[in-house]
Order: C-alpha cells, then structure tokens, then sequence
C-alpha cells in the first residue's frame, strides 16, 4: 500500500536532517502543508526550536494578484513560516526523493471570522463560531474556491488532499476549550452546526422552512440535552428531536451547499493544475457529519474527485461506503495517527494498515511525522517495512 505522511514545512526548513530522515520511514510521499489552520506545534527534534507557534489561520507562500482589491482574502504567515515556507521545505524533500502533495485547509479560520464576523456561522442561540466559515454565503464560496486553487497546485506538487471542504460545527479546539460538559452526541452536535446566518435563512425558506420557527424548534429540542437527556444518536436522532420532516429539509439545503462547494473547488484546482494531478477531500461517509473532514455523498464524491482520505482512528469502519462504490482508479486512503502523545497507536502500524486494506483501503496516511517521537517514527519504520 502507498503510503504518504504529513508534514509541516516548519519541521523542515532550516533542519538539514529532516527530508533524509521522513525518506528514511519508508515512504514515497509526503503530505507538506500549503494553508493552515492556527495551532501550537511540537518539534521534537528539531536543531533551532522545539514549540512552533502559529497565530492565525495562513498560507504557507507567497499570494499571487488574484487577490487585490478582495475584501475576504487569505493571511500570510508570521516569523513561524515566513516567505516561501512550502516551497522551502517542498523542494528539500523532493531533493530526498519523495513525492509532494499539498495539504489545504479551507473553511476553518479563526482570524477570518473574528476580521469578518458576518461570515461566520451562525447557531440557533444568535452565537458566531468565528472559525466557521458560512459556506453557503457567496463571498465565502468564492474565496473558498479561489484559495483552494491556489494552495494546492503549487511549484513542484504532485496532487493535493483538500481539508475542511465542507461544513463547520461546534466541535473545534479553541483557545482552551471547555465545551464538553453536556454531551451532545450526534443528533446535537447537528443542531448546533445549523447556520442562521441570512443566507442560509434565505435557504431554509427555498426549502418551505421559516427561519425563525426553524430556530426555536431547534433550540426546543436541544433544552432536553442541556439538562442531561442523551439522544438516541446518528439521523434517527435528529428526526427524534426536530421531527423527519424539518430535518430533512435541513439537511437537503446543507447537503446541497457542500456538495456544490466541493465540485466548485475540485473544479477550480483541476483548471489550475498539470495533467495528472491528483485531488483529494478529508471526508468523512455520512453527509450531515461536520469538521475537518467534510461530511460527503460516497457515490458522488468519488465521480467528482481522484478519492478521499478518511479518518479511521477509531477503526476501518468509514472505509466501507467508499469502497463499496468499486470506482476504478478511486484512491481510498486510511488516514492512521501514528503519534502515540495524541492517542496513536505507531506499534500497531502494520496490522492496522492490513485491516484497513481488507476494508477497501488503497493507500494510508499517517499523522504525523513532523509531530511523533523518535521511538513513534521508529515504530513505524518496522511497520512500514513489515507491509
């Protein structure tokens, strides 16, 4: 099975070390960062620093005149990974004989929502999630497209996996989170992702819902959870709380927002890109589902993209329903965590590659090599090696 790690280019530039050393795992490909989201990064071996600091949500090169005179446009990156940081670190790990793809993180910005509050979304209680870009507002979708274009087909890049191109909910990090206290399960963490943002009351009325009845029925349904009730978990849940029919209306309007939004963007990143390129979404099988890896239709985002890449920390299961589409060529890859400080299981690399593989997997991921400890990349040498 190919495999490809993913990679920052701060864990690269100015550690002369590093390409040989990621090379030296066993892998032809690595997965270099182009945009990103904020975060706080470990380096453990690296020879000038050990913590890397990232403020803001950034691309990791230089812009080119697209974006001038556009009120939403993308943020460059401070002292944490200055001027052409992807190219940097891109060209090193090409020169150690390894593959680039890049990494794109798109509706997932803090800065851009607390720079631009009326793009974020919206939930049913008035409150903005400013690191939740609104998909469906038109000026989002456009910078969302544009920015998708440009941080995947960069100088040398071979193929992209798209991140975040989908909805946003609550579920995020954020500063020192203490959202946890009520859980929510599936059917709330829904509710909570409904945007009440004025395009999407706009949407929710095409589909025969006035908004703010919509809004009340939501915040109803969830007074049970605040006070300790648990639902009944997955759609049957929502249908429980909201009733079948408001339900599915939702979901037919956020549905059809993010699969327009991935066609528009795979489109967008196919016109700017060499033959051959391939692209990929983070995407997770069940279309309600919201976060870092889009919640997508299986059947339709494998005749729209070269395959996905899906999260499989808690087993192969999310595999299934791609690889039941049997689409030739599909890439299906199992992205694995392989750094055992953040709940990875590196020793077990090789038997849980193997059973995603008899789960339809065509190739792994592995996060991350930038973050995992000498003994973490040891243990997946040996794994790799045993594959």
């Amino acid at each position: 099975m190919k495999a490809s790690t993913f990679v920052y280019p701060w864990d690269v530039n100015e550690d002369p070390e590093a390409p040989g050393r990621i090379a030296d795992l066993g892998v032809p490909q690595v997965t270099l960062a182009a945009a990103y989201h904020s975060t706080r990064a470990l380096t453990p071996r690296h020879p000038r620093h050990r913590i890397v600091t990232a403020e803001h949500a950034a691309v990791l090169y230089p812009t080119d005149d697209r974006w001038k005179g556009r009120e939403l446009r993308p943020y460059p990156a401070g002292d944490w990974a200055p001027g052409d940081a992807f190219g940097e670190a891109a060209e090193a790990l090409a020169h150690a004989g390894l593959e680039v793809h890049t990494w794109v993180v798109l509706a997932h910005n803090s800065r851009l929502g607390a720079e631009h509050p009326a793009t974020s979304v919206v939930n049913a209680y008035g409150d903005r999630y400013p690191w939740a870009p609104c998909i469906a507002q038109p000026a989002t979708r456009a910078y969302l497209v544009d920015l998708a274009a440009e941080a995947a087909v960069r100088p040398g890049a071979h193929g992209t996996e798209l991140e975040s191109l989908g909805w946003y909910g609550l579920q995020h990090l954020h500063a020192h989170d203490k959202t946890a206290g009520v859980p929510l399960g599936d059917a709330g963490s829904y509710l909570m992702a409904l945007c009440f943002c004025p395009t999407c009351e706009e949407g929710y009325g095409g589909q025969g819902l006035d908004a703010d009845e919509l809004a009340t029925a939501v915040r109803a349904a969830l007074e049970p959870l605040w006070q300790g009730t648990r639902d009944d978990g997955g759609w049957a849940g929502v249908e429980k709380l909201l009733g079948p029919d408001t339900a599915a209306a939702t979901r037919a309007w956020r549905d059809g927002v993010a699969r327009t939004l991935q066609e528009a963007a795979v489109r967008a990143v196919r016109a700017a890109a060499p033959d051959g390129f391939q692209v990929l979404l983070h995407a997770d099988p069940v279309t309600y589902h919201v976060g870092a890896n889009a919640g997508v239709d299986p059947e339709h985002i494998l005749s729209v993209a070269d395959g996905v890449v899906v999260p499989c920390a808690g087993g192969p299961g999310p595999l299934a329903p791609f690889a039941a589409q049997g689409r030739d060529g599909a890439v299906v890859a199992a992205n694995l965590g392989v750094v055992a400080g953040m709940g990875g299981s590196p020793g077990t690399l090789a038997a849980d590659a193997a059973r995603a593989r008899e789960a339809g997997a065509t190739e792994i991921r592995l996060y991350h090599a930038g973050l995992a400890s000498d003994g973490d990349l040891a243990a997946v040498r040996e794994g790799l090696a045993a594959l």
